[in-house]
């Protein structure tokens, strides 16, 4: 009988409790074994228990204890895409991959944005905006700006509602601050940018989903241009 590899055996064991974590519907802070307790449960070497439970404390679904065992865990998706970001970006083509992830979370949400944002949340987006057409004609104030546009795509997702859009696109945002723009931009293409933010803030204000929708597709462009090569990157 030919004998499974140990880290075929570690990966179906991990399998198995996540499947019996799922179908027991353990809470967020059960208490569940110990590693040898594993081992005796599901019937397999304390070796193949220790690669499996490490795997799934990995991924967040357990975590350990000292002289209580194994604790199961909600595990946080935004939290474990920001751990792997790094490894997910070795090559051009995976920051292109990343890019185009940013530019369809962003044009994705702004629907969300219209309908969700409260009245408070616009106002300050608004000035945002307005703050940002003063920094941008100023050369001593282009970290400012930079700042600035990051501070108005963070509110307009979490005016989302939901805690892992905005999450996981903040990680996308500081990943891209030092890679997106490598040269200065000229005045005019700065006041465009600027012009393009306020009247964003005016068509959420507005609740106008379809220019909302088209004026974040403008502003990608700046930030994003590996993502050009979807097809509504280009569409006005």
């Amino acid at each position: 009988m030919l004998e499974l590899p140990r880290k075929n055996l570690s990966q179906q064991l991990s399998d198995r409790i996540r499947e019996y974590i799922e179908q027991a519907e353990l809470p967020d802070g059960e208490l569940f074994m110990t590693e040898a307790e594993v081992a005796d449960q599901f019937e397999v070497s304390r070796a193949v228990a220790h690669d499996a439970v490490g795997q799934l404390r990995a991924l967040g679904l357990l975590e350990g204890r000292q002289r209580k065992g194994l604790i199961v865990r909600r595990p946080d998706p935004v939290e474990l895409f920001s751990e792997s970001l790094p490894f997910l970006a070795k090559s051009e083509q995976d920051v292109a991959e990343l890019a185009r992830l940013r530019y369809v979370l962003e044009v994705g949400a702004i629907e969300l944005a219209v309908n969700n944002a409260s009245k408070e949340q616009i106002a300050q987006l608004m000035n945002l905006a307005e703050e940002m057409k003063t920094s941008v004609s100023a050369e001593s104030k282009l970290n400012r700006g930079k700042e600035l546009d990051i501070t108005f795509h963070s509110l307009l997702l979490e005016m989302t509602g939901s805690t892992i859009i905005a999450g996981m696109q903040r990680v996308l945002v500081d990943f891209f601050r030092n890679i997106a723009i490598r040269t200065p931009l000229d005045n005019e293409i700065s006041e465009r940018i600027a012009w393009e933010h306020i009247e964003l803030a005016a068509a959420i204000r507005d609740r106008d989903v379809e220019r909302a929708r088209a004026l974040i597709r403008l502003q990608l462009r700046h930030y994003l241009p590996e993502a050009n090569s979807l097809p509504e990157a280009n569409s006005d």
